[in-house]
């Protein structure tokens, strides 16, 4: 079934195979993407529409020795399969398997680790710069989809690239826009003329002869201006006028055309771009058909593409967010809804079906949402921002500069809050709480359900000024009835006792308070008595009266699926800090380090955050106190 692939250990290998047997490689490595990805879900449309560019890539330069940089990775899997992690692919995503993003430490093959969109053409600058520097003759690649060209560190580094005059080449990898007409016989002409290294040569040699000075200067910007009419309408002169050599576009499923090309753009030398088209889950039908939905499918029958549906009774954080957004919307016409790009994985898609003139997707803009947002909100309106927590480092200038310093009432809606699973440390949401608790007139709060989210939004809306920030996690709430519900404002900094108990008490926020709750009513079941637990749902303005009466027992175990330091933990500290009667305080939550690729589950009891760890633990303070 794989003859060929199952030959490949690595690049060199391919680079051995004829054009003939590549095509045929490109093939099986795509049924071998299906086939895993269907047991072991990933990101696998857009990689299946960059097999071919991947081939020819490892083809044409001399990797690991010359850098490929992939920004974001979800077009990485194909690198990933030939450069001698074929077999770790069954395990991509996996606990003590690879990642499903490019790791430095995972493989030579790995220039630059990703994760975060918009970083490819900055780290492949910096490659090609150390390169000139050294001396050492290697080349760097950066491979950017135009989803990613969105984002403003992009074209940051777009911008210094172009003036630079480095030795780098950007790959943009569009698989959105139609770019049929532009190709034909003419365009595929010009770009055999423009590459051809006579022409090259000639070109030089021309510019050469003329020396410096201003009649040379004229005459480069009357063909710059020439050549960027011929390519305007493919957005040529754009990056022609930031100092780019613009090529393409061209068919990136066209391994002999893209081959061809890239053997021709390697022997040119300065910053260029090559454009190409590829059809985003190339190969596989339902994928092409549906490439919203084939970005990350989950399970699937890889013969019938029909997709495999957890059963889960209760509603998605995302989808509560969703509903109610909308439903503020309804009932209030200053609701507007932001989101960098994430419309349907936030939930926000319902927003822009019921009122599209309120809803705004800015592309890949962390920075820009925060900051748009406190405009709209400087002008009267009431913004929701939505964005993933692990995202939110992005715009931390925004929130502090645009929303907090102006008192501006944004709420600010952290998905993804806390381990997120199998995507790993890139995307766990471990380090809002501790950057943004230090934010003066900030509010931090987290929903232990789908009611409490449904309050807090409500709140949120209500709220005075200065940023309003709400996080949640990934998945399924905890199954209780908040449709009916009617709307109820929380008062700031107030939480809640859900137990009565004794010696110990627990102080929890978000989902995880369930946890420890079920598990300090386990620990009463079987010893007669448990500690009591408290919702503070307020990190910040924190629960001082709640504080207090926790103060007066022996000990205060805090509970949080953020990071240790700085959170919660860290914030009961310094309140009980210099007390001479305080008592001991034990924290529990995200460790001092990055954790790996898991199941969520399996995280949360790396931390000790699952029910059975809590209890555990309450099991030893109990018996010692």
């Amino acid at each position: 079934m794989y003859a060929l692939l199952n030959k490949v250990a690595s690049p060199e290998d391919v680079r051995k195979l004829s054009p003939q047997e590549r095509l045929q490689l490109c093939e099986e490595i795509r049924n071998y993407m299906v086939e895993c990805c269907a047991v072991n879900p990933g990101h696998l449309g857009s990689s299946l529409g960059a097999v071919e560019l991947i081939v020819a890539l490892h083809t044409v330069y001399n990797t690991p020795k010359d850098k490929l940089i992939f920004d974001v990775g979800h077009q990485s899997y194909a690198h990933k399969i030939i450069t001698g992690r074929r077999e770790a692919f069954r395990k991509n995503r996996q606990r003590d398997g690879i990642s499903g993003f490019p790791k430095r430490d995972e493989s030579p093959y790995d220039a630059f680790g990703t994760g975060h969109s918009s970083t490819s053409i900055s780290a492949a600058l910096g490659f090609a710069e150390a390169a000139r520097i050294t001396g050492s003759g290697e080349r760097a690649v950066a491979i950017i989809g135009d989803g990613a060209l969105t984002g403003g560190l992009a074209w940051e580094g777009l911008n210094n690239a172009g003036s630079s005059k480095a030795d780098l080449l950007v790959v943009l990898n569009d698989n959105n826009i139609s770019i049929d007409q532009n190709i034909g016989g003419v365009h595929n002409y010009l770009l055999q003329l423009t590459t051809h290294p006579f022409y090259n040569r000639l070109k030089n040699k021309i510019w050469h002869s003329m020396g410096q000075g201003k009649t040379r200067d004229w005459v480069q910007k009357r063909v710059i201006d020439t050549k960027s009419n011929l390519v305007r309408g493919s957005g040529g002169a754009l990056f022609e006028s930031l100092g780019y050599r613009y090529f393409g576009p061209i068919d990136g499923n066209d391994l002999d055309q893209l081959t061809d090309t890239l053997q021709r753009l390697r022997n040119l030398h300065g910053p260029r771009i090559l454009h190409i088209h590829t059809r985003k889950g190339c190969g596989f039908a339902p994928a092409e058909e549906d490439p919203t939905t084939w970005h990350a499918p989950g399970r699937f029958d890889p013969a019938s593409g029909e997709r495999i549906k957890s059963v889960n009774p209760a509603d998605r954080y995302q989808d509560v967010f969703g509903e109610v957004l909308t439903d503020l919307a309804r009932r209030d016409e200053r609701v507007v809804g932001i989101t960098p790009a994430m419309a349907s994985g936030c939930g926000m898609s319902l927003l822009e079906a019921a009122f599209p003139d309120r809803f705004f997707d800015v592309g890949i803009e962390e920075g820009h949402a925060v900051t748009f947002a406190a405009g709209l909100a400087a002008a009267g309106m009431r913004p929701f921002c939505n964005i993933y927590s692990s995202f939110s480092q992005r715009a931390y200038d925004n929130i502090i500069h645009d929303v907090a310093l102006q008192n501006l009432p944004v709420v600010l809606c952290f998905d993804r809050a806390g381990m997120v699973g199998e995507d790993g440390a890139t995307h766990h949401g471990c380090y809002d709480m501790s950057a943004y608790r230090c934010i003066p007139g900030a509010v931090i709060c987290a929903p232990r359900n789908e009611l409490e989210l449904k309050n807090l939004l409500f709140t949120g809306l209500n709220a005075a000024g200065g940023p309003f920030i709400i996080r949640y996690p990934r998945g399924a709430g905890e199954g209780v009835q908040w449709r009916k519900a009617m709307y109820k404002a929380l008062p700031l900094g107030q939480g809640e006792r859900l137990m009565e108990g004794k010696r110990v008490a627990v102080l929890g926020l978000g989902p995880v308070v369930n946890r420890a709750l079920a598990a300090a009513k386990r620990h009463k079941a079987d010893y007669w008595s448990g500690p009591a637990v408290y919702d503070l749902r307020f990190l910040k303005p924190l629960d001082t009266g709640i504080l207090e009466e926790a103060g007066k027992f022996h000990a205060i175990v805090t509970v949080e699926d953020g990071s240790l330091k700085g959170g919660l933990f860290g914030a009961v500290c310094e309140y009980f800090a210099g007390r001479p009667e305080a008592p001991i305080i034990k924290g529990v939550g995200i460790p001092d380090r990055f954790i790996p690729q898991d199941s969520q589950k399996a995280q949360w009891a790396d931390c000790g955050l699952d029910e059975e760890s809590l209890y555990e633990l309450f099991v030893g303070m109990m018996k010692n106190l």
